[in-house]
């Protein structure tokens, strides 16, 4: 294990490094582009390769091509670069290329602000493409959690078989903490499962008992069929209605079944809080300390930071919030996540707190409204 001063940019790229990541493929776009650079300097340095492409388009079909040639890959963007890879996540969706995707979150639709922070891509990291779906998406809170999450989005990729996003925000992306990083040997690391059949045998989308394919890579001994048509386990084309429905349910079912082993929310401050925060990356961490001071004034309060944004982990917020007699959720964007907290309690207890101005929430703004809320 090594310690190191660096900003969350690096610590995403040291973590997917460390996962065992050798192909990054990208485009340059703020606050992203020092991600970019690490792995332009760091994947030659151990047999890895970096490619920039012409845009963002490109970018994911290197990334999905290098997938399903073994390697482990990854890219990073932002919102607008974010929009251009949707159509290419879906295939990936779709194969079952396994493979990340760094979303460093930047201020407003469009071009927005560039070098501003903001988290308003949470709706487009879940339903940015078209067509029924299930989708990864991690959120970091700190230096720390972008390395940490980025090592995970790496094994539950290998683990589902599809493509993960981890989302930070260009506070995170540009926050120099110091952090422990642990050697690839150190880790627990989830390779990619060899077909156990024959060649003649192998059938590249016949699924295991929890759901997933055991893809071959291109050039191998066990064929590979890939298309973005809906197929059957062969890999070949098919309309038929219940081939259809089978595909879409799996795609979706492979995930959403086991979501006990994607990462938890974590839970701060009094337990059974009359008062509950939900929150998630830099904003979550204002919470925090704002859950703090509340508890320090004898403020029945605590904090539901998320680390798993999708799928939205209903059934742990629902326990934390069983007793609560009010939520707030507390986000940089106009409510994205206060309408799935609405979904899980009645919207009578939710009372968001959110900001749309390209700064970030301090502790005292939060715990204004924790004591606004307790009539303090």
């Amino acid at each position: 294990m090594s310690k190191f001063f660096v900003e969350g940019n690096v610590a995403s790229a040291l973590g997917a490094i460390k996962a065992g990541a050798r192909f990054f493929a990208g485009y340059p776009i703020s606050p992203a582009s020092e991600l970019a650079e690490y792995c332009s300097q760091e994947m030659p340095k151990v047999g890895g390769i970096y490619m920039q492409m012409e845009d963002e388009i490109a970018s994911m079909a290197a990334v999905i091509g290098a997938s399903l040639g073994g390697m482990k890959a990854f890219t990073a963007t932002s919102g607008p670069g974010m929009s251009l890879m949707q159509e290419n996540i879906g295939y990936a969706s779709m194969v079952e290329a396994p493979c990340v995707i760094i979303n460093v979150q930047r201020f407003g639709l469009s071009t927005g602000v560039a070098t501003s922070p903001g988290q308003s891509d949470i709706m487009q990291a879940r339903w940015g493409r078209h067509g029924d779906q299930s989708i990864i998406a991690l959120t970091p809170s700190s230096v720390q959690g972008c390395f940490d999450l980025t090592v995970e989005a790496f094994n539950l990729a290998e683990r589902f078989s599809s493509p993960v996003m981890v989302l930070f925000e260009a506070s995170i992306a540009h926050l120099r903490e110091r952090i422990n990083i642990l050697e690839s040997e150190e880790l627990h690391l989830i390779e990619r499962k060899k077909p156990d059949v024959s060649p003649e045998d192998y059938k590249p989308y016949k699924p295991d008992e929890r759901g997933v394919p055991r893809l071959s890579y291109y050039g191998s001994e066990h064929i590979l069929k890939t298309t973005g048509l809906v197929h059957t386990e062969t890999g070949n084309i098919s309309s038929d209605a219940r081939v259809c429905a089978a595909l879409v349910e799996r795609l979706e079912r492979k995930i959403e079944d086991y979501q006990d082993e994607l990462p938890p929310p974590k839970y701060y401050g009094t337990k059974d809080a009359e008062t509950v925060l939900v929150s998630f990356g830099i904003s979550s961490r204002a919470a925090r300390e704002a859950v703090y001071r509340a508890n320090l004034a004898g403020i029945s309060a605590g904090l539901i930071e998320l680390q798993t944004v999708w799928p939205f982990p209903e059934k742990a917020i629902a326990q934390y919030l069983s007793k609560a007699l009010r939520v707030i959720v507390v986000e940089m964007n106009r409510g994205q996540v206060t309408r799935e907290i609405e979904r899980v309690v009645s919207r009578n207890l939710v009372d968001p707190l959110l900001r749309t101005d390209t700064n970030i929430f301090y502790p005292h703004d939060i715990l204004d409204k924790i004591k606004e809320v307790h009539d303090i």
